[in-house]
């Protein structure tokens, strides 16, 4: 029976995707702010420290180039098992690793693994929800990522206060891998209830004799001539698309300077792990309102505040390094930092769907999201390389002063790009 013939009901793709998703999430959650802690315990500087945790926004990136061929050949819940496992030997090197060469390595497999679970669940989302459930989907979806970026650190200071180590962070996350892949293994495959929702057979699919669902194909479409589409797509890439760059690089460097900052400062890895999973929480709470606040007056007013908030809180964190009540100035621009990056949540992937050619969107999708994580990727080596070169004090102002920057690039391009309609005009 097909999705047009019985109704769509949440309860039955909430367990095989969202709960595998919320899984993988609250790991990575749990992990990410103790990147640059288990570094610095290895003997890492401030600065290699910085380098290792940025190799997990690298190994993203490079997975998005191979990740749709990956899915589409593979299929959705396998590729997402498969990521799970991958994420989980490199949380063994981490536990194991000597040194912070090799703690890097690991956090790059987790990397790879995540761009593939990423668009893996995508996939899985577009294959089997209707087109008429799909926005409100993959808006659950965003949130459920945010939901487990927010319950992570929690379990993680919790696990440190018990094992006094912030590797034991490592071993959160490898539960949670192989929970995410046991549930994937276990929960009945969607296709038992809906059948193969919106098959469409592609010129791979035909060269091979089988047919694709949705979502493959759609990866698929992205994972062909990327940087032909990159090339061709030029003139917006290169104007809004720097702004969207930017809005990667200031997401990614909030994720990496704060528990930089935090070990400069001497505050304990337990409340280390408090103050970001609160903040986090902060963020996870706005995910909604950004879409409201997107529909009813216009992409400007949730693009322009965030990245003002996120270049304004590197700021402030710039200048308060030294000052007697750093700790205080820590926590309250953590705090304006998330309330800043949730305010923008979803803009990027609201964007691209509002440039992207509507009868074939994946090739500019794929663009749109390699241009968002090369910024991703970008900001926390711009950060380590800056507080090599002088301080973390300078990384952040840079920081702050880019994120301006692209506020300015955001308010003079989306106007002409992505003009938006007011809701009781359309």
């Amino acid at each position: 029976m097909t999705t047009a013939e019985q109704p769509f009901r949440w309860r039955s793709i909430a367990l095989p995707a969202l709960l595998p998703t919320l899984l993988f999430s609250i790991g990575e959650g749990a992990i990410i702010p103790m990147i640059p802690i288990v570094a610095g315990n290895l003997g890492a500087t401030l600065a290699i420290a910085g380098f290792v945790a940025a190799l997990l926004m690298l190994g993203e990136l490079l997975g998005d180039i191979p990740s749709g061929w990956l899915v589409a050949r593979v299929g959705e819940r396998p590729a997402m098992i498969g990521a799970a496992l991958l994420s989980i030997v490199g949380l063994v090197v981490c536990v194991i690793a000597p040194n912070p060469v090799a703690l890097g390595f690991g956090i790059f497999l987790v990397g790879l693994a995540t761009a593939v679970f990423a668009l893996a669940r995508h996939a899985f989302m577009t294959s089997f929800v209707p087109v008429a459930y799909r926005a409100r989907a993959l808006s659950t979806l965003g949130g459920t990522f945010r939901a487990g970026a927010f319950v992570g650190p929690f379990i993680t200071a919790a696990v440190i206060h018990l094992t006094g180590t912030a590797a034991s962070s490592f071993w959160i996350h490898i539960v949670c891998c192989l929970a995410a892949a046991v549930s994937l293994m276990l929960l009945r495959d969607p296709t038992a209830s809906f059948g193969s929702v919106g098959k469409v057979r592609g010129e791979a699919g035909v060269a091979r004799g089988a047919e694709l669902r949705e979502g493959e194909a759609l990866v698929e479409q992205e994972a062909r001539g990327l940087f032909r589409t990159i090339y061709d797509n030029r003139a917006v890439l290169t104007k809004l698309g720097t702004g969207a760059a930017l809005i990667g690089m200031l997401r990614a460097s909030r994720m990496i300077i704060l528990p930089l900052w935090a070990v400069s400062i001497g505050i304990s890895e337990p409340n280390t792990a408090l103050i970001i999973g609160i903040a986090a929480g902060i963020d996870f709470a706005l995910f909604y309102a950004s879409g409201q606040i997107m529909d009813r007056f216009g992409r400007l007013w949730s693009a322009v505040p965030s990245m003002v908030g996120l270049g304004l809180g590197h700021l402030a964190l710039a200048f308060s390094h030294d000052l007697p009540s750093t700790v205080v100035w820590f926590i309250s621009t953590a705090m304006f930092m998330s309330l800043a990056n949730g305010v923008g949540s979803g803009i990027l992937m609201t964007l691209g769907a509002d440039l992207a050619d509507k009868k074939n969107p994946a090739p500019f999708l794929g663009a749109w999201r390699f241009t968002g994580d090369l910024g991703s990727a970008t900001g926390p080596l711009l950060i380590a390389g800056i507080t090599g070169a002088v301080s973390i004090a300078a990384a952040a102002g840079v920081m702050g002063v880019l994120g301006l920057v692209g506020a300015g690039i955001l308010l003079r391009y989306v106007p002409r790009y992505a003009p938006h309609v007011p809701r009781n005009l359309r």
